[in-house]
């Protein structure tokens, strides 16, 4: 990835799943019981804690029950897990005022007036606070959006206006409504000096903050909706929805945006004597992303589950553009795998293998038949993904040598992180090592079509290893193949992970035994990025046991050596991916507000609230 897409990918860090909504609620009652002994004066603490979870607590617990029924009821989709840490973090605003106040009432001669304009100034703070999110994550439309947003604000205000006395004060309304919409007898003295004048405040108050709020998201959203067609609040709705909750928002963007392209799907396949599969590679020319199992995230999973014998899954010449916009665009790419791999020819002769270097690129190819299977490698040097032309024309170089069919996978095994490289480690047509690669490529092919064919030997191991996706290390653990051809061991290890840290393939090498040559390679799976931009193979998980296992596994799969056959075919799948320069244009506009955001939320806030203060003045 690009610069601009990995500072875009670091935003996952920011993330985190919201708490059940009853750790959020149970939270917030006992903050309002805690605020209620500090703020409240009576003869006992129970009843301080009591009129703390009455005026304070009751507010959120409400907001916290009622916002998400109300939210969906009107088309939208906060989950009360969302709502519920909401109201949680209004009520810590409200109680952040109320404390400053206090404790600058208690420092200085200004009395409680100050406490009073600060409860406002924070329930209207609460209200435009709820109105960004919910226009960010569930609405557009702010009229829509008032009602969700209010609800806190409006049952705090309830409460004051009915137990301060407004009611009569306004002298409005008969017995009826005086005995339960005014009860200042059963209120603290701390509240009893709120008048109709302060409602007034607050109500414009809010409508000037609502206004702020509205403009804030209009400018925010404008370039997304001009360059992209498409609304970034819809990108940052369904990013949070996925990494929080779960939920599969993102990808209904991704279709906004997405092309149509078709990609060929190459399936190298090896079978027993008796006709059963022993081992299958895979490799679609797609990206396993961009995130989690959004798209493609979690390809080698879905392709392993359709495979026989012990399945690989390395990773293709293809970059972000070549994401898929959706999970369901899998199966066309299985369905294209299954027909290439009922397609087959196979072959009982297969060449050594044999390494070509070329500038910075090191290729491990052997042919078997008329087939050619390769890996290529930068390492030690630092490369992140190989752009879609730059494989393919090296595959059409090595065709040109004498093969019918290429699988050429990135083993994606050498990188340095997400920093301090303007393109990462991009191999894009141009380039030198994207020629360094069609050159070696060119040479494997003119070589190897040339080479004599043996009859060999496959052997497969597997590994699940107990890491989990927060190591680095998804589902498919780590996986060998060793394949024996006159008296030459040659060792494929797949790691279902997202590159490695450097070194480390180097390390892993020497310590192998058994095997004349050995490529490691990753997946590059990204549902190891979920919330971990750079979670690479090596980077949590110990090394020397990383080393222990690979060796294991390759020590396995020699001793499970035995004759085989093998062949190659290629069908291509019409699939919607993410498409030519999307990608950079999505993370370079997610970048440039969040940049500028900051600032202009702050101009917004300081903007907002010095109308509130002249607003104050004037009253």
């Amino acid at each position: 990835m690009t610069t601009t897409q990995g500072d875009l990918a670091a935003l996952s860090r920011y993330i985190f799943r919201a708490p059940s909504w009853y750790n959020s609620v149970a939270f917030a009652l006992a903050i309002a019981a805690i605020t209620g002994v500090a703020v409240f004066d009576s003869s006992y603490p129970l009843e301080d804690a009591y009129q703390g979870v009455f005026y304070i607590g009751i507010p959120t617990l409400v907001a916290a029950f009622l916002t998400t029924p109300i939210d969906r009821g009107l088309g939208g989709q906060l989950t009360y897990n969302r709502s519920s840490l909401l109201a949680l973090t209004c009520e810590i605003v409200v109680v952040a005022f109320l404390t400053v106040a206090g404790v600058i009432t208690m420092l200085t001669p200004l009395g409680q007036r100050l406490v009073y304009d600060a409860l406002l100034m924070s329930l209207a703070l609460v209200f435009a606070v709820r109105l960004a999110v919910v226009m960010a994550v569930s609405h557009r439309e702010a009229l829509i959006a008032w009602i969700p947003a209010s609800i806190q604000t409006a049952t705090a205000a309830l409460l004051l206006f009915v137990y301060s006395g407004t009611l009569r004060l306004l002298e409005f309304g008969g017995p009826i409504a005086q005995a339960y919409f005014s009860r200042p007898d059963r209120a603290p003295a701390e509240i009893l000096g709120i008048g109709p004048q302060d409602f007034a405040i607050l109500g414009l108050m809010c409508l000037v903050y609502s206004f702020a709020v509205w403009g804030l998201i209009t400018v925010v959203d404008r370039p997304w909706r001009r360059n992209l067609g498409v609304s970034g609040f819809d990108f940052l709705q369904g990013f949070i929805g996925y990494v929080a909750e779960g939920s599969r928002e993102l990808e209904e963007f991704f279709e906004t945006i997405g092309e149509r392209a078709v990609v060929p799907v190459t399936v190298f396949a090896a079978r027993r004597p008796d006709g059963t599969e022993k081992a299958r590679f895979v490799v679609p020319m797609i990206h396993p992303g961009p995130m989690g199992e959004i798209g493609g995230g979690n390809l080698p999973a879905r392709v392993a589950a359709a495979a026989d014998g012990l399945a690989f899954v390395p990773h293709a010449t293809a970059g972000h553009d070549f994401n898929l916009v959706t999970e369901r665009e899998l199966d066309a790419v299985l369905d294209a795998a299954d027909r290439a791999y009922g397609n087959i020819e196979y072959h009982d002769g297969a060449t050594r293998s044999r390494r070509f270097e070329a500038g910075e690129a090191s290729l491990l190819a052997q042919g078997f038949g008329d087939d050619l299977l390769s890996v290529v490698t930068f390492a030690p040097g630092f490369a992140d993904d190989i752009m879609y032309g730059v494989g393919s024309a090296a595959a059409a170089e090595a065709r040109v040598g004498g093969f019918e069919r290429v699988m050429l996978a990135d083993a994606h095994n050498s990188n340095d992180g997400i920093e301090g490289s303007d393109d990462l480690g991009h191999v894009h047509s141009g380039s030198q090592r994207a020629l360094d690669l069609q050159s070696a490529a060119a040479e494997a092919g003119q070589t190897l079509s040339q080479a004599p064919r043996e009859p060999y030997r496959l052997g497969t191991a597997w590994d699940p290893t107990p890491w989990t996706l927060s190591d680095g290390v998804a589902s498919l653990g780590i996986r060998a193949a060793v394949f024996e051809v006159d008296e030459q061991r040659t060792a494929y290890v797949v790691i279902d992970g997202n590159n490695m840290e450097p070194g480390l393939r180097d390390r892993l090498i020497d310590a192998i035994d058994g095997v004349d040559d050995v490529e490691v390679l990753t997946t590059d799976n990204h549902a190891v990025t979920t919330v971990d931009s750079e979670n690479q193979v090596g980077s949590t998980i110990p090394e020397a046991e990383l080393i222990e296992r690979v060796t294991a596994v390759v020590e396995d799969a020699i001793a499970d050596l035995e004759p085989v056959e093998a062949g190659m075919a290629m069908e291509h799948a019409d699939v919607t991916v993410f498409g030519s320069d999307r990608t950079e244009t999505l993370a370079s506009h997610a970048n440039a507000v969040l940049q500028m955001g900051g600032g202009m939320v702050a101009a917004v806030v300081l903007a907002a609230m010095a109308i509130s203060a002249l607003i104050f003045f004037l009253a």
